[in-house]
């Protein structure tokens, strides 16, 4: 009798600090984001081992407006729609393009316009699309430039010598860099981004692929925690954080791409 009474305070006990930590973790509401961490300057590693980028510093700001704490998840880009629909992130926020994708996710209004280009070595005598003519071009999977090569520019890329798919553009920039491959069809920012890294030895041509907008995908459906933060990044393009959140990141074209509170 006397351990079965033991047992029940330690029981109790038990339940009671559980019941303590729930609730000091519940407090505050866990925003968490959904990013590719090889998609420099909108999201990536630094040099210290540290989450970063423009993207993820928007997210950062919201919740620090909105009291919530941030968690920065880094996906696989191609499991992006399964981590979403399972509730392991809220959203995803990371050069995210809206066209083509519309009906497929809850979408706030856009905050980026941004467009797809061709990356060449200055050495490789490539000036214009019709140049890529029987080259080797390389693009991500699943991403937007790959979509439009599939789409309204596949006759373009009908006339590759072949169309090489990488699961991030690090990697596919360390093929054009070997002479793997001829081009890299990519977002313009990561672009410049990668060319400001790298130093000279790189353009982008000046015919682009396509022309698109970035916006914060949530789960259709989820109407509720999409109006919370786009309502907190308009409050931010008033009142001109955005812009100088964007200005961290001049030397890659961001201000210019800022198009939410224009």
């Amino acid at each position: 009798m006397k351990r079965s009474i033991i047992t029940l305070m330690l029981l109790v006990t038990a339940a009671a600090i559980l019941a303590g930590c729930g609730g000091k973790s519940g407090s505050k509401r866990v925003f968490t984001v959904g990013f590719d961490a090889e998609f420099p300057p909108y999201g990536y590693m630094d040099d210290d081992g540290n989450y970063v980028g423009f993207d993820l510093e928007l997210a950062q700001e919201v919740c620090n407006r909105k009291g919530w704490e941030l968690k920065k998840q880094p996906i696989d880009w191609d499991s992006k729609d399964m981590e979403l629909s399972s509730g392991a992130i809220d959203c995803i926020w990371n050069g995210f393009t809206i066209q083509g994708r519309e009906d497929a996710y809850t979408w706030t209004i856009p905050y980026v316009d941004n467009s797809q280009v061709f990356v060449v070595k200055d050495s490789s005598g490539i000036a214009s699309l019709s140049d890529l003519a029987d080259k080797k071009v390389g693009v991500q999977k699943d991403s937007s430039a790959l979509a439009a090569l599939q789409g309204d520019s596949s006759a373009l890329a009908d006339t590759f010598k072949e169309l090489t798919q990488y699961a991030d553009y690090n990697t596919g920039f360390m093929d054009l860099e070997a002479g793997a491959i001829d081009a890299l069809a990519i977002d313009i920012g990561v672009a410049n981004y990668q060319i400001a890294k790298k130093g000279q030895g790189y353009s982008i041509l000046d015919e682009q692929l396509a022309s698109e907008q970035y916006g914060v995908g949530f789960l259709k459906g989820n109407t509720e925690l999409k109006d919370e933060v786009e309502a907190v990044l308009k409050e931010m393009a008033d009142d001109g954080t955005i812009l100088k959140i964007a200005k961290e990141y001049s030397d890659f074209g961001m201000e210019e791409s800022i198009c939410i509170g224009k």
